[in-house]
């Protein structure tokens, strides 16, 4: 704890040019600590009790209007409060707001895993058992399909099946990503999204809509290219840092070791001068 003290202390007080904003469990239940971390330098930032708008508020009532005009892009997940903070406090907030391109796949992830558990249903009930064993092979992206199972999942995509058609789904929205112009993208997505909301299939239609509500802020990644990586990094070091102690049951020693280990402080004693 002083060691983090004093790190703080000596710690100018800078806004990072990107930014990363996530949220980390401190336990059982719904306890969350909001992290802000310096994309470049990947650091820890700031650290304050809850996810709710008045958490990321607090961090951002440290600077000035114009320092924090100086923030070229902010990487988030889709979560409400930390967008509503961030419109608040930082100017131009819906051109730097950048939601992260993973937690957004994410959403069509699971639509696929939906599609999959309901066709194996329906499937069983009919003594067919195509699925069965067959999760992990719709989850993952094409090239990090292990060889092994490669046959297998021919077989398997090849077949007529509601879960294949939302695979492809999934894998042709890969694409989006690798636009260098925001029209295109703009043009692509309205491709991809009339193709699954048109698949028949409830939960891609579902997950498609979710992401035609934040497009905006999903196109302003082909400009400023960040992601949460660094800050899903950090959080598995955290993890890590909370396993080794066995938990946190007090939010303050939970805070300082995040600081203490991730915070980039210069931590130790400076020698004394005679």
């Amino acid at each position: 704890m002083r060691a983090v003290t004093r790190g703080l202390a000596r710690k100018e007080k800078l806004v990072p040019a990107r930014i990363g904003i996530d949220e980390k469990s401190i336990g059982k239940g719904h306890n969350y600590e909001s992290i802000v971390c310096d994309l470049d330098k990947g650091t820890v930032e700031y650290v304050v009790d809850d996810r709710e708008q008045k958490s990321l508020e607090s961090y951002y009532r440290q600077f000035t209007k114009e320092e924090l005009a100086q923030i070229k892009g902010i990487a988030m997940d889709m979560w409400d409060p930390y967008v509503a903070a961030t419109k608040a406090y930082v100017p131009d907030a819906d051109e730097k707001i950048v939601f992260d391109r993973y937690h957004a796949t994410t959403y069509v992830t699971k639509a696929v895993d939906k599609v999959r558990r309901g066709e194996h249903k329906a499937l069983s009930a009919r003594g067919d058992f195509r699925l069965k064993g067959t999760k992990y092979l719709w989850l993952w992206n094409e090239e990090n399909m292990p060889e092994w199972r490669r046959e297998e999942f021919e077989g398997v995509k090849n077949a007529d099946l509601k879960t294949g058609r939302a695979w492809a789904i999934k894998e042709s929205l890969r694409a989006f990503w690798t636009y260098a112009y925001t029209k295109c993208a703009e043009k692509y997505f309205k491709a991809w999204y009339f193709w699954a909301t048109h698949s028949r299939l409830t939960p891609m239609i579902e997950a498609a809509k979710t992401l035609k509500r934040h497009l905006a802020n999903l196109l302003t990644y082909i400009k400023h290219r960040i992601t949460n990586a660094t800050s899903e990094g950090i959080n598995s070091k955290i993890q890590m840092i909370k396993m080794m102690a066995c938990g946190y049951r007090n939010r303050e020693h939970y805070k300082a070791a995040i600081y203490f280990h991730c915070g980039g402080l210069d931590l130790y004693p400076r020698a004394a001068t005679t």
